[in-house]
């Protein structure tokens, strides 16, 4: 049977999602993960009605001009830097993400890694694999840093740092937070959380993770002169977006101890890493996989073809996408041509 509308799927998804998909659309899906250039994308782009992309697709106004087809883009990520919203809105094209669905997962993977910089877990399981573990160790060998008890303290307090600020109750920790505008008092006091300016904040906090979106305001959020602030007994902990810490000064404060660890899953200029954080004990990396547990990838390539088929006037939500970043293209959208 021939379907109304075709749509692309820049990287590989869950078959089942893809099956979903192809009940109400053509579906051309790549089977590889890969990066694609502007050219790339503005051909897979003019002739599809919408397409799911990845946070790796950037699509701005050369990548959409003279587009007169497109009626949508699903993104894959809550996270939409890599969209240029307004000039998709001029066009006429709806932007979507996919929000909540990872704000559990993503808060526990947040946890991971103060854990493991906190206590060294990496430095000690390479220690160990590297054959160093002979018996005969010192009292004192792998020391680490206490978590339970001390105050942790959340920059950016969205769902994803409320969830943060809801399992610190476990581990006995005071929770301080900073965001642009205070939380209502019945949400701080479901969080156990107290907001203080971000100054206070670098200063008091034990243990800080940083969940902000990225955009101009927040680029090096947390550079040379904020850690200075912070205690050089604390961990800093960024699952939010990379371009948020100035990775070079934050390498110079780990090597020189003005900060005790940092667990990093995201990067400046990502997939490259600061070689200097590389060769660093106290830091523990990951390749930007807060979010990588099977339920939540799941979810979240189901929310964006949702989204998808809403946008295409398919589903159960026909014309309102759950997840709409420029719903003032509503009204407007139907009219393309």
């Amino acid at each position: 049977m021939s379907k109304s509308h075709n749509v692309w799927v820049s990287r590989p998804l869950f078959p089942e999602v893809l099956d979903h998909l192809a009940q109400y659309v053509g579906v051309q899906a790549e089977a590889t993960e890969r990066k694609h250039t502007a050219a790339e994308l503005r051909e897979k782009l003019a002739n599809v009605d919408g397409a799911i992309i990845g946070l790796s697709d950037r699509i701005d106004s050369d990548v959409i001009a003279g587009n007169r087809r497109l009626r949508v883009i699903a993104n894959l990520a809550v996270g939409y830097n890599n969209l240029d919203v307004p000039a998709l809105t001029a066009a006429g094209i709806l932007a979507t993400n996919t929000p909540d669905v990872l704000n559990e997962t993503t808060a526990d993977y947040a946890w991971a890694l103060l854990l493991a910089a906190a206590r060294r877990v990496s430095s000690a399981e390479r220690w160990l694999r590297a054959g160093n573990w002979r018996g005969g160790m010192r009292f004192d060998d792998w020391l680490g840093l206490d978590v339970y008890g001390k105050t942790l303290g959340i920059l950016g307090m969205g769902r994803i740092g409320q969830a943060i600020a809801r399992r610190a109750y476990g581990f006995g920790m005071p929770v301080l937070y900073h965001n642009r505008s205070r939380l209502p008092e019945d949400i701080e006091r479901e969080c156990r959380a107290a907001w203080v300016e971000k100054d206070e904040l670098l200063k008091r906090a034990d243990h800080l993770m940083l969940v902000l979106p990225y955009n101009a305001q927040n680029h090096h959020a947390i550079g040379k002169v904020e850690l200075a602030l912070m205690k050089p007994t604390a961990v800093l902990v960024n699952i939010a977006r990379g371009g948020i810490i100035d990775d070079a000064a934050l390498a110079v404060a780990l090597r020189e101890g003005r900060v005790a660890a940092a667990g990093l899953d995201v990067f400046e200029g990502e997939p490259a890493v600061h070689p200097a954080l590389r060769e660093l004990d106290n830091a523990v990396l990951s390749p930007h996989i807060a979010s990588a547990s099977a339920d939540t990838r799941r979810a979240m390539a189901q929310l964006a073809a949702d989204n998808l088929l809403a946008a295409l006037g398919h589903g159960p939500d026909a014309g309102h996408p759950p997840s709409l970043l420029n719903p003032e293209v509503r009204g407007g959208h139907e009219t393309k041509t």
